[in-house]
């Protein structure tokens, strides 16, 4: 499947940019447009070290995507995000993604990273959960966990996120809103490997 999605890059582009604009993105907002303008990249305000309370579930694969190097593709259904290398391998995480309507698909870019973003919840979801803060700073206890990756458009800011977890149990499930998440310990390796500009894919 994903060999037909990858080969269908035209059509896949075309639908997949539909669906983004379709989905009126519910997703976790750390960022502005004033931090994107003055930095694309976040300094940590934290240690690196993140709390370890399971094994990270990367794994050096054979490359299913047979993308470029430096290409990310989510596997949506099968809950699974590969970061394509050199000589046809692949890191393979296993992700968190959107729950029932608010999964989607297309083609991005990463347009900004930062070490322990604050969280700032987008009004969608303060309607729903009023108890939630206006912004909340980077830290262990911030849903955004240790690092986020901005995916970006043709249209600019997609407003979905690839990004860490408090909530390791929520790994290999479909629970958030829109975003892409990974263990703390897995998207720290994800965003040491990755730059600004990177294409993610996410089938």
């Amino acid at each position: 499947m994903l060999k037909i999605l990858v080969t269908n890059k035209n059509m896949f582009a075309v639908a997949g940019l539909a669906t983004l604009l379709a989905t009126g993105a519910q997703a976790f907002d750390g960022g502005s447009p004033a931090g994107l303008m003055n930095s694309q990249i976040q300094p940590a305000s934290l240690p690196t070290d993140v709390q370890r309370q399971v094994q990270p579930t990367r794994v050096l694969v054979d490359d299913p995507t047979h993308a470029r190097a430096g290409t990310i593709t989510i596997d949506t259904k099968e809950r699974y995000l590969y970061l394509s290398m050199d000589g046809g391998k692949a890191m393979r995480y296993s992700v968190g993604v959107g729950r029932d309507g608010f999964g989607w698909n297309g083609r991005a870019h990463i347009g900004r990273r930062a070490e322990w973003p604050a969280w700032t919840p987008p009004p969608a979801m303060r309607l729903r959960r009023p108890e939630l803060p206006k912004v909340m700073e980077g830290g262990l206890a911030n849903p955004l966990g240790a690092r986020a990756m901005y995916l970006y458009n043709g249209h600019g800011d997609t407003m979905f996120r690839i990004h860490g977890t408090n909530e390791p149990n929520t790994i290999g499930r479909a629970v958030s809103s829109g975003c892409i998440r990974l263990l703390n310990d897995d998207i720290v390796d994800l965003y040491d490997r990755v730059k600004v500009g990177a294409p993610v894919d996410v089938l």
